[in-house]
């Protein structure tokens, strides 16, 4: 994927190639690592619908952003699935020339039941985050909710459907680590590619700790001792993932390693919640309001010189910077509310 010689770039000379949309804030599970039940308990009070972005300034607003250098689109949460008439966003987004890559993560709970409408809107890849293949594991992680063969099978269904299809498995050390080897068996070989994230300071209410995290270099060593890995080159300047495929042809894996390896230096990635504002980091303090003078009558003009503004001033490299002893301290914006 080339970028044009137009794309707006910041202040480290990164371009915006990459716009994930936060559909919706609500989500059906409670991942400790994410929204955790005893802070978002059964009636939270989540954004009220009239708040969130509707298709058509989702819409808008991507088309600006696509003219701007972006030509990369994830759909996510939330629970992205819980917005009614979501395939409806994504025949519309498949529309727009520019966007190469059109994609969705979910927790796949409610995956097999519209993959059908999503395919034939024109979705492009999905991600689904599973965790483990271990029962209680799994539960632990979800919050308690549903359960994993529930999720299996909304995999199983991208893949009949011919999506590309990739699994975001969060490492926790003495939570999951010791099932990951059974979850890649269970997929290797398939078609599905693993994806191992190390468990990260997104927000402030999932009580990271440095200890907590299964460096990926580890991850790699285990792994290659059970299947021998090469390395792959990257797809593009600013892939998130580190790619290795399986010696014996078993196919591709990959590992994101914000914590211990970060790749601030080519991040692309802007993100647009759901009651849109606009944030340049997954770790940022606030977002930018885009919602308000899009409503108030702002032209296309208007609005693709606010958001390049804001992205030509941006400096963000939380990762590089990353100071463990102040985490605690430093006010973050929820994953839940803008995405991974």
């Amino acid at each position: 994927m080339s970028e044009p010689n137009d794309t707006v770039r910041d202040k480290f000379n990164r371009p915006i190639r990459d716009l994930r949309i936060s559909v919706i804030d609500r989500c059906n599970f409670r991942c400790p690592y994410c929204m955790p039940a005893e802070n978002f308990p059964e009636h939270y009070a989540f954004l009220p619908r009239s708040a969130w972005l509707s298709h058509e300034e989702i819409d808008r607003l991507t088309r600006l952003f696509v003219a701007n250098g972006v030509n990369k689109v994830r759909l996510t949460g939330g629970e992205p699935l819980l917005r009614p008439d979501l395939a409806e966003l994504v025949r519309n987004l498949a529309k727009i020339d520019g966007i190469d890559d059109l994609a969705l993560t979910t927790n796949g709970v409610l995956l097999e039941k519209q993959i059908p409408a999503l395919s034939e809107a024109g979705l492009h890849r999905v991600n689904v985050s599973i965790d483990s293949l271990d029962d209680d594991v799994f539960r632990k992680m979800s919050g308690g909710r549903n359960s994993r063969s529930v999720v299996v099978a909304g995999i199983r269904a991208a893949q009949a459907a011919g999506l590309i299809v990739k699994l975001n498995v969060v490492v926790q050390r003495g939570v999951n680590d010791h099932t990951l080897i059974s979850l890649l068996r269970a997929f290797r070989g398939s078609g599905v590619i693993v994806r191992f994230i190390e468990f990260m300071d997104v927000g402030t209410l999932n009580g990271w700790e440095m200890a907590h995290v299964v460096p990926a270099r580890e991850l790699v060593e285990r792994i290659d001792s059970e299947w021998p890995l090469r390395s792959l080159e990257e797809n593009y300047r600013g892939e998130v993932a580190k790619r290795y495929e399986f010696a014996d042809g078993g196919g591709e894996i990959g590992f994101i390693t914000s914590v211990t390896d970060p790749f601030c230096g080519s991040c692309g990635r802007a993100r647009l919640s759901a009651e849109g504002k606009l944030y340049t980091c997954l770790f940022a303090t606030e977002g930018l309001d885009l919602r308000t003078p899009l409503r108030d009558g702002a032209s296309d003009d208007e609005l693709a010189e606010i958001l390049t503004s804001r992205w030509t001033q941006r400096d963000d490299r939380y990762s590089e910077q990353r100071v463990p002893a102040k985490i605690s301290r430093r006010r973050k914006v929820e994953m839940y509310h803008i995405g991974g």
